[in-house]
């Protein structure tokens, strides 16, 4: 296994670390708060670095291009789920249940076309464009402002809201394109 699909293994590794913060964190215990922030910084350098070291040493593998997306999927939605369930948390840490129904909304979507066209094709090709790149920094980013604190939440929710839905679409459109 090769340094860049190590670190999209390490970024699921790091899950249970964040939500066992997340889910033990009280006022009195902040640190649990910044350690949960930490780790998710953690995860976000490792997702730049994995493509960068893939892409420039030429590691780019097919259990690559699976698990990379996996490990993206798996820390954002844990974090947007237990923002939105966990009751502990601070009021400026939590995510409206609907901003989370739209994003697993989208990787459902993603997900069964990607394995339909598997099953037809007979082959996985996932390659990640723009406007998903996009869509995953909103994401990432509306999970620093909730966990710091900053203004831009409400911003940063109908942003990344709008940009899961276009990328959504995107996906479907493309899908649909290739079936042709």
């Amino acid at each position: 296994m090769n340094i860049p699909n190590q670190l999209s293994l390490l970024r699921i590794l790091l899950v249970p670390g964040v939500l066992v913060c997340l889910v033990y964190y009280e006022p009195q215990r902040e640190w649990l708060r910044l350690l949960a922030f930490g780790l998710f910084l953690l995860g976000i350098v490792t997702d730049a670095l994995d493509g960068f070291i893939a892409r420039k040493y030429s590691l780019q593998t097919k259990l690559g291009s699976i698990l990379d997306p996996i490990a993206d999927k798996t820390l954002i939605l844990s974090i947007l789920i237990g923002c939105s369930s966990i009751k502990g948390l601070p009021d400026h840490m939590h995510i409206p249940a609907w901003f989370n129904i739209t994003v697993i909304s989208r990787d459902v979507f993603l997900i069964l076309g990607t394995s339909v066209l598997f099953v037809i094709r007979g082959d996985w090709n996932v390659h990640p464009n723009l406007l998903g790149k996009c869509t995953t920094g909103a994401q990432m980013a509306l999970i620093v402002v909730v966990f710091l604190n900053l203004p831009y939440k409400g911003f940063l929710l109908i942003v990344a809201t709008v940009l899961t839905i276009l990328s959504g679409i995107n996906y479907v459109w493309k899908a649909l394109r290739v079936l042709d």
